[in-house]
């Protein structure tokens, strides 16, 4: 006998499925799951195990999260996936196996899991990293000229470390961090090695190092190469940017202004887009506006706010970034005692980036406030409580 759980999945997947004008023989060909059991799934006779409700969701085109809402089999092969990425680090400069994939195959899925991280599909990342972290590595201990595979080295590593460290396996974060830097001098590219500055700021958020890490910033600034074109703008950009947000976690407005300045003004250079898998241009700028008013704390609510009065994300940036915009956007908002807007931003980055937004720890503060005030509409905000892991 079908379950009210099961009968009300089944609907979602059949309406997504419609939405995206598929058949169900489409639907079952692309998810490589029989027809019969869509069938059954969508009629609510047989709930699906979470392997199966993902190759659903990723024939759709759709995070899990979007057909069931309380899902969270990213996270448990996060989790199972981290001792193996630990192992795998654990002898990194010492050439273990002989490759199993050319340069070529491995630029296709690092490219692959670079896409990934920006969409903030990290239950996916996790599912290949140890053997992709393995894979590239051995190619690059294979390699005479190394250049084109430590470049691979790096983004792989860079795509596992944004698991990591979403996840909270900040200890794991480091090493990854260490091995993008240990890496990225056999590149002989000094804007991959700006790419790597600005990834290695994570090190210095945990430890709450915020003036070593504005120092790191501005040290990486001065080594970049001058800003002749798009690339070289967006690099010394980026390392800008990420310098505004550390000083304001520092709470020095006037060096984080300046960054944002110098920041604002390179953008003018570029087009949004990704340079070396960083998001760079005028709309990455004005998140950052944004980004620095909270870091600088209560104070400057209002400057946070003044930002999301004006303009809000448009679809072209990575899914990450903007889901990132409302989380910070919600925290103001509680703040200004916005406490309804902040609970619908917070929904809004959900349904951009559910996996981000779950695993961003001030998802969790925003959202535990929000129900020990009892503010918003209760038994909705319990329920997102609950998905978050607030209560």
């Amino acid at each position: 006998m079908a379950t009210l759980d099961a009968v009300a999945l089944g609907k979602r997947i059949a309406a997504t499925r419609k939405a995206k004008k598929l058949r169900q023989t489409d639907l079952a060909r692309d998810s490589f799951v029989s027809l019969p059991m869509v069938k059954a799934i969508e009629q609510g006779k047989r709930y699906p195990s979470d392997t199966t409700l993902e190759a659903l969701a990723a024939a759709l085109g759709v995070d899990p999260t979007r057909l069931l809402d309380t899902y969270t089999g990213a996270e448990t092969r996060v989790h199972a996936a981290l001792p193996a990425i630990s192992a795998g680090l654990a002898a990194y400069d010492v050439p273990l196996s002989s490759p199993r994939r050319t340069l070529d195959e491995l630029h296709t899925i690092v490219a692959e899991t670079v896409n990934w991280r920006l969409a903030a599909q990290y239950g996916r990342i996790a599912q290949h990293a140890p053997a992709l972290l393995g894979d590239v590595l051995a190619a690059f201990h294979a390699a005479r000229d190394k250049r084109a595979a430590a470049r691979l080295v790096v983004a792989a590593a860079r795509s596992v470390d944004a698991v990591a460290y979403k996840y909270g396996a900040r200890d794991l974060s480091a090493r990854l961090v260490e091995l993008m830097r240990w890496a990225v001098p056999y590149a002989d590219d000094p804007l991959l090695t700006a790419s790597v500055a600005y990834v290695r700021t994570e090190v210095f958020f945990t430890a709450r190092a915020h003036a070593a890490g504005t120092r790191a910033l501005e040290a990486a600034v001065d080594a970049a190469p001058a800003a002749r074109d798009e690339d070289t703008a967006a690099a010394r950009g980026a390392l800008h940017m990420r310098a505004a947000v550390i000083a304001g976690r520092d709470g020095d407005a006037d060096t984080a202004n300046s960054h944002l300045t110098h920041a604002r003004r390179l953008s003018e250079q570029t087009r949004e887009g990704t340079y070396l898998g960083t998001a760079f241009g005028p709309e990455s700028v004005r998140i950052h506006e944004l980004s620095v008013a909270v870091s600088l704390g209560q104070d400057h609510v209002d400057d946070a706010l003044a930002v999301a009065r004006e303009w809000t994300p448009s679809k072209a940036l990575p899914a990450e970034r903007r889901s990132g915009f409302w989380i910070e956007l919600a925290r103001a908002q509680m703040w200004g005692s916005r406490f309804n807007d902040a609970f619908e931003s917070l929904k809004v980055a959900r349904g951009i980036a559910p996996q981000h937004t779950r695993e961003h720890p001030w998802t969790r503060e925003t959202t535990g406030t929000l129900v020990r005030l009892r503010r918003a509409d209760e038994e909705t905000l319990h329920h997102f409580a609950s998905w978050v892991g607030a209560v």
